[in-house]
């Protein structure tokens, strides 16, 4: 009995054993077939894919970057194919020696070095690095029979920027170079990183970084097979690359080289406008630099003579430089006080040479006054005692709220980046500026210098320029734009236009606005600018301007040859043309030249009679403008039209 009973235990024992061997199995095989199941269904795209790039590398394809031309059709910015030698430091064990050993193969000279090493400073060990840019054939042959000696180094076919007439119009159309570090992390957080694989440089400034978007491209890409070793055997598919848009500029590029050769070596600004659609005919900044430095990458040496210029030939003048705008400011002025009800036309100041407040004697220009002065008279000779009395009159905030609509002290909205504000004097704008409480408060005495563009007023040539178009326009204000269109590169070519934004009314009266530009014709006609328009086959409107570069007390002379050159008074005019139907309005200013008669306004006139009367000046004209010694044009002037372009056939050779 006691027998059968422990057979049967066992029995029951062997039968749990087996029942959890088989759970055990069973769970086993679920378990298999539930990850089977995840592998061939959930996870098959994932690790297709991942199989797929084990024998498959998808390599970029950079597009061609876009053209810029001006509003004529002339190309500006373009590309062209060259070789180049790179290194990728992290393959290569020592740099230095690798450099001696190719300077032995192909030419590598000091400025190639000190680039590289400035692009070696910026970028990551593993990127590739060009030592040598736009090889010879010959270079290329000489290198490719050596190329065993050099792992980690080879030739690579690159497009390059150019930028044909170097230094022309080159604060518009900026640069390009190499992508910073920076700029990489800015770009993995966008849509367009993976746009931006292969690709090496980006537009750093002016229109070349503004529409970097439209000049890009989208990057292409190679499908190829590899073998174990990561060499490609064969091209599996490929989705070419689509070139960048074509982007055309209002510029008038033989104006903008016209006005930057009146400059000559002088520094400063002028921007032209047309101010029935707000197009930018030329936008001038002096001195200029050569872009085409940068596409490369600059090395050490001429960035520094760039950087550390005295000149600022990096500073876009017109976008960014500021100036007290002198007696530029006046008409505006008499605009205001018509509009707000201080001044009527007829309305009599007396001028005696100076004007007393506060126990404080602010003088003119001239020392024996003027006598009786209305408003014609008091723009047409340019009377500061009027505008002393006027600013008094109105109070800085009344000025303020008058100028701001006009654009000063204002963003334009220009559609490039970079635009500075400037200033434009308020109580509000004392208080927010300065820390001190006693700098805080607004003395009646700042405001006097105001009335004749002194004092606080800082604006940008673009500012004045709009404003002046405001005025020609009988009150219609367009925002300034300097591109008309872009044309994609394939599929419709059409250019599609960037419309200019909708017109502003700032509501004058159009029986103030005409009183203004009638003054404004004066002063060409019997005025500061009468010699600088004698003989010009049309009438315009324009008023010169000397402004303070540096603080001269009331009670002291001016003298330009007690003060250094960067202290001496700055040369403006303002003005538009034809007179009865504008279609030109511009501001111009040349630093540290003295009297805007002599400096500012015969730069002007040759502008005019380019875009109104198609006439280029002479050589002999251009020579002396650039010194200061011409008023009414000299010699024979060619016809614009017959103007031979480009100016040098060299220019648009890479």
């Amino acid at each position: 009995m006691t027998s059968y009973r422990n057979i049967k235990m066992e029995l029951a024992r062997f039968r749990n054993r087996v029942l959890v061997v088989i759970v055990v199995v069973l769970t086993a095989f679920a378990l298999l077939a539930a990850r089977l199941v995840y592998l061939q269904v959930v996870r098959h795209d994932d690790l297709d894919e991942q199989a797929e790039s084990n024998r498959t590398a998808i390599v970029p394809i950079v597009p061609n970057r876009g053209q810029i031309l001006d509003r004529n059709g002339i190309v500006l910015a373009t590309n062209f194919s060259a070789y180049t030698l790179e290194i990728t430091p992290s393959k290569v064990g020592n740099v230095a020696a690798t450099i001696d050993a190719i300077a032995t193969v192909i030419p590598v000279d000091a400025k190639d070095r000190r680039r590289f090493k400035k692009l070696q400073e910026e970028s990551k060990n593993f990127e590739s690095l060009p030592i040598r840019n736009r090889l010879t054939d010959e270079e290329v042959a000489r290198f490719a029979a050596q190329r065993y000696r050099f792992p980690g180094v080879e030739i690579k076919a690159r497009l390059f920027r150019n930028y044909p007439y170097g230094e022309l119009a080159s604060h518009v159309l900026g640069y390009i170079g190499r992508i910073n570090q920076a700029e990489k992390e800015r770009i993995q957080d966008t849509d367009d990183e993976g746009n931006y694989r292969g690709t090496e440089h980006i537009g750093k400034l002016g229109v070349e970084q503004s529409f970097e978007q439209q000049l890009h491209g989208i990057t292409g890409v190679d499908q190829v097979e590899t073998s174990a070793g990561g060499r490609a055997v064969r091209k599996l598919a490929t989705l070419p690359p689509t070139a960048g848009d074509t982007v055309r500029l209002s510029i008038d590029i033989k104006l903008q080289k016209l006005v930057e050769d009146l400059f000559g070596d002088r520094r400063g600004a002028l921007v032209a406008i047309d101010p029935n659609n707000g197009e930018v005919l030329a936008f001038v900044s002096k001195p200029t630099f050569d872009p085409n430095l940068f596409v490369d990458g600059i090395d050490a040496e001429s960035w520094q003579a760039l950087s550390e210029s005295i000149d600022k030939p990096l500073l876009n003048r017109a976008l960014r430089g500021t100036y007290p705008p002198g007696s530029t400011y006046k008409p505006f002025m008499a605009l205001a006080a018509l509009e707000l009800g201080k001044r009527t036309p007829n309305s009599v100041t007396y001028d005696p040479g100076f004007w007393m407040f506060g126990g404080h004697r602010f003088r003119s220009h001239d020392e024996h006054g003027l006598g009786s002065v209305d408003m014609y008279r008091s723009i047409v000779k340019s009377s500061n005692i009027y505008y002393y009395a006027l600013a008094n009159d109105m109070g800085v905030d009344a000025m303020h709220d008058f100028m701001k609509p006009l654009g000063f002290g204002q963003i334009t909205g220009i559609d490039i980046l970079g635009e500075v504000r400037g200033v434009l004097p308020s109580q509000e704008w004392k208080r927010r500026a300065y820390k001190r409480p006693e700098q805080k408060r607004w003395f009646a005495g700042e405001t006097i210098s105001l009335g004749i563009g002194q004092g606080y007023n800082t604006f940008t040539m673009l500012q004045l320029a709009q404003a002046t178009a405001v005025l020609a326009n009988g009150g219609i204000k367009y925002k300034p734009r300097l591109v008309l269109g872009t044309k994609r590169s394939t599929g419709d070519r059409t250019e599609v236009s960037t419309a200019p934004a909708e017109p502003e009314d700032l509501g004058f009266k159009p029986q103030n606005v005409e009183v203004i530009r009638k003054a404004l014709v004066g002063v060409t006609q019997e005025g500061t600018s009468m010699r600088v328009f004698a003989g010009a086959g049309y009438l315009s409107g324009g008023k010169t301007g000397t402004a303070q570069a540096v603080t001269i007390g009331q009670k002291d002379k001016y003298d330009a040859r007690k003060l250094e050159e960067h202290q001496r008074d700055h040369a403006l005019y303002m003005a538009f043309a034809p007179a009865d139907k504008p279609t030109i309005a511009l501001a111009v200013v040349v630093e540290n030249a003295g009297f805007g008669a002599e400096h500012a306004a015969p730069i002007a006139r040759r502008v005019f009679d380019y875009w109104v009367a198609g006439q280029y000046p002479s050589e002999e004209d251009i020579a002396a403008v650039r010194l200061g010694k011409a008023a009414a044009p000299l010699g024979v002037p060619l016809a614009a039209a017959a103007l031979p372009w480009p100016p040098n056939k060299s220019a648009s050779a890479p």
